[in-house]
C-alpha cells in the first residue's frame, strides 16, 4: 500500500478531483471565452459546473475520512 491508500481509496480521489476540476472549469470558462453563443451556452451551465464542483468535493470528503480511520 502506498501513500494514497487501497485502490479504492485512490479511485475516490481520483474521481474527487477529476470531477471537482471540471466543474470549475464549467464555472471559469465563460470568463475566459469571447462573446459568442457558445460562451452564452456555458455561461447557462452554470447548475451543471456547481454540482460538479460539490459532487467532487463530497468524493474529496469521503476519502479523507477514509483516511483518517485507517
Amino acid at each position: 500500500m502506498n501513500n494514497l491508500g487501497t485502490p479504492e481509496d485512490r479511485e475516490l480521489l481520483y474521481k474527487g478531483v477529476f470531477i471537482a476540476l471540471i466543474g470549475l472549469g464549467v464555472l471559469l470558462s465563460p470568463q475566459f471565452m469571447s462573446a459568442s453563443a457558445l460562451r452564452d451556452i456555458v455561461s447557462a451551465s452554470s447548475l451543471v459546473g456547481w454540482f460538479a464542483l460539490v459532487l467532487g468535493g463530497g468524493f474529496l470528503v469521503q476519502y479523507l475520512r477514509r483516511r483518517q480511520a485507517q
